[in-house]
């Protein structure tokens, strides 16, 4: 029929006012007015959904329109019909891609996929046009294997993965959004929240494998040859992983390990920053993040720093000449750690005699920080700032390395040798001779 259309004057007048049916389409789709209108959707998924059909739905429109015009009037029409074949394949290109972006984390679905989806259904839809699908898939019903006491053939098997991964798509679009909504609840514990999206998300994947499949007719009971291969793979090579994952379950049922905790395994200290299902991230002070996996957190021994709260007891180390009042510069230690803001005044600050050194008098002042996630450095220099600078105003003097040094003589008044004090116990070969 489109052959026969183009030997025709009024065929060509007939294509050339369809692909300006289709640009007047493309322009008001386009215009800056509709496109604000649909920017200004509060649905986010509704507005990104609307924003690719828009197009083909105004196509689809305008050549049903055509087409019923030229119906009343008793005169066939021949490309209308293929702009709103064209255009309803559009939109189911389009709402299937739309659809995927929504399901997908962010930034893994970009444009250069799309564009390829895009042609691959493309491609489809020319297939079915020219009518050569008919023979591919003709082509793929004829290799057909048994499984078990199930026949299968190529068709079925391609067929029920496109559907398994359409559903899947779905579901994993819904679970997206229940994990939305659960994440930004209040209500329930973190962890609680956490474990519930899992949950949420595997019960997902495996109803759309248990939908998918009888949608195509392929009866579930060849998934128990599947399941009995799988159940070999996890004894064997996938023990690790299932480990793994179920101990992800356990973290985070028993309330273990929390986002937010400080947490050293293995000589590493950091704070979680997300719980996976395979892992745990921990991210350092520094910068540095290590990916300890879920089965290390049940097996093994972890210092949860802030399992019953998040606030740590730190000391710094300060030492005092021996004629100091020593009251006076413990009472300054503690004045000095309790003016900050990050310390904690319940319990409050203390300081303490720690021993007597070579050079003075060791005291240390030890205190709770209340915030250990914003790190020491800056509050460790602040506290040691206002003690030096107290220590000033008082006259309370740091000392300084002290060594004494003995001189030792013989009968005729010579100084043979300069013993320095940790020798006089057991003075050096030469020094004992000279002294003969």
């Amino acid at each position: 029929m489109l052959a026969q259309s183009l030997k025709t004057p009024a065929g060509w007048v007939e294509l050339l006012l369809t692909i300006a049916l289709a640009w007047l389409c493309f322009y008001i789709a386009e215009h800056p007015a509709v496109r604000r209108s649909i920017e200004n959707w509060r649905w986010r998924p509704l507005r990104h959904i609307g924003q690719r059909i828009f197009w083909p739905l105004l196509m689809f429109a305008a050549a049903s329109l055509a087409q019923l015009a030229a119906k009343i009037a008793a005169y066939p029409v021949v490309w209308p019909q293929l702009l709103a074949m064209a255009a309803n394949w559009m939109i189911g290109i389009r709402l299937v891609l739309a659809i995927l972006h929504l399901a997908l984390p962010q930034g893994r679905f970009t444009a250069q996929w799309e564009r390829r989806l895009s042609g691959l259904l493309w491609g489809c839809f020319v297939l079915w046009v020219s009518g050569i699908d008919k023979i591919i898939t003709d082509w793929m019903k004829s290799l057909s294997f048994t499984v078990g006491s199930n026949k299968l053939s190529l068709y079925t098997v391609l067929t029920g993965l496109l559907w398994v991964c359409i559903v899947m798509m779905l579901m994993m679009w819904l679970a997206r959004w229940i994990d939305e909504r659960l994440m930004s609840t209040q209500r329930l514990d973190m962890n609680l929240r956490i474990v519930l999206s899992k949950v949420v998300k595997s019960l997902f994947m495996v109803l759309s494998v248990l939908i998918a499949l009888p949608l195509v007719g392929i009866d579930l009971t060849v998934l128990s040859v599947f399941g009995g291969a799988l159940g070999v793979g996890l004894g064997f090579g996938l023990q690790k992983i299932a480990s793994n994952y179920v101990s992800g379950f356990i973290i985070l049922a028993d309330r273990s390990v929390r986002p937010g905790d400080r947490l050293n395994v293995n000589g590493f200290t950091g704070y979680v920053g997300k719980i996976t299902s395979r892992f745990v991230v921990l991210r350092s002070a520094d910068g540095q993040e290590a990916l300890i996996p879920n089965e290390t957190f049940v097996t093994s021994t972890v210092i949860n720093e802030s399992y019953t709260g998040k606030a740590l007891w730190q000391s710094l180390d300060v030492q005092v000449g021996y004629n100091t009042d020593l009251p006076r510069a413990l009472a300054i230690l503690t004045e000095a750690a309790a003016a900050q803001k990050r310390v904690s005044t319940n319990p409050a600050p203390n300081a303490f005699l720690t021993g007597f050194g070579d050079n003075g008098i060791d005291l240390r002042v030890g205190f709770w920080v209340n915030d250990p996630e914003n790190g020491f450095l800056g509050l460790f220099s602040d506290i040691l700032m206002t003690i030096w600078q107290r220590f000033n105003e008082e006259g309370i003097e740091f000392p300084y390395p002290q060594r004494e040094v003995r001189i030792l003589q013989d009968d005729n008044g010579e100084t043979p040798a300069v013993l320095p004090v940790e020798d006089k116990e057991k003075p050096s070969e030469t020094a004992v001779s000279e002294s003969k």
